[in-house]
């Protein structure tokens, strides 16, 4: 393994750490560097001061990622607790930082009496891995309530863009060459009136208490809902539900979760992921993609 110069921060830095303290399936082996920044600008003088070959994960609150049991050659950057600023800027659009849980988003925009962001409160993430992925909950999903975004450039510097600069899909964001990673954004909003935004989203929330595995270690969904159909529904409908390998097994309440037990490994998760493919694909002829985000090297590489 490579050994990680150390670089002089006011956050910190840590060498071999071990991920599995920081996702949200509580498996994953070690980074080479670990680096939670004090504030913006530590972020920025960190990343100006990296070899530019260093492959950089970005962490928020390490859902929708799994990371392998050999761990990340690299560094990890986590920005939860440090690029968490959040304001109105005016009535029609919200200034939001990357480390940002979405469920604060979505909360403060409903204080504000204003709609378009109720989506926010159903990913298990930050606005930086909404972002990154193209997130969604209910219906909604983030890029098209995007005004424009702060991105970090592997130099160091920093600019704003207007979406027209990414490829956006379905669950995938593509974008433009040289952005390392996202800082923040501006989302549209306009006034909930007569709040029938906010009790939609009280009630989507309360419909994925009780049909989600919410408080239990898992990535969120795992899989991307196919065309015209639902992933759980295709697992369900296979004989998956409860299905385990080691430590991970799907979930007997939503079929689209896997979830994890103390002892499990990230090599669990991934064969049982390949598994509910194979079986999927061989009963349906659906070929399921995962939505997770999967990272590192395996134990034996």
């Amino acid at each position: 393994m490579r050994e990680p110069a150390l670089i002089a921060v006011r956050g910190v830095v840590r060498v071999d750490e071990p991920l599995s303290r920081h996702t949200s399936w509580r498996v994953g082996g070690p980074a080479d560097r670990y680096f939670e920044p004090a504030d913006r600008d530590d972020l920025i003088a960190f990343v100006r001061r990296l070899p530019a070959d260093e492959p950089v994960l970005w962490l928020g609150l390490g859902s929708n990622l799994l990371v392998r049991d050999g761990g990340f050659r690299g560094t990890v950057i986590a920005l939860h607790g440090a690029l968490d600023a959040l304001r109105s800027e005016s009535p029609d659009t919200l200034y939001a930082e990357a480390g940002l849980h979405c469920a604060r988003l979505a909360k403060f925009a409903e204080r504000q009496q204003l709609a378009g962001l109720g989506y926010m409160a159903g990913i298990p993430g930050t606005v930086g891995g909404a972002l990154a992925m193209n997130a969604g909950a209910w219906g909604g999903e983030t890029w098209p309530t995007v005004a424009e975004v702060e991105v970090l450039l592997r130099d160091g510097s920093t600019v704003w863009l207007k979406p027209s600069a990414f490829a956006t899909s379905y669950r995938t964001v593509v974008p433009p060459a040289d952005v390392l990673g996202y800082l923040a954004a501006r989302f549209k909003v306009s006034a909930d009136v007569d709040g029938r935004h906010a009790a939609a989203t009280r009630t989507s929330l309360a419909q994925r208490k009780a049909t989600q595995p919410v408080g239990k270690p898992s990535a969120g969904s795992t899989f991307r809902n196919p065309p015209g159909d639902h992933a759980a529904r295709l697992i369900e409908s296979c004989g998956l539900k409860n299905h385990r390998i080691g430590g991970a097994h799907v979930s007997q309440q939503h079929a689209n979760f896997i979830l994890t037990e103390d002892g499990a490994t990230a090599a669990d998760v991934e064969t049982l992921i390949e598994h509910v493919r194979n079986v999927v694909k061989q009963k349906s002829g659906v070929d399921l993609h995962p939505e997770v985000k999967m990272v590192g090297e395996k134990a034996d590489a």
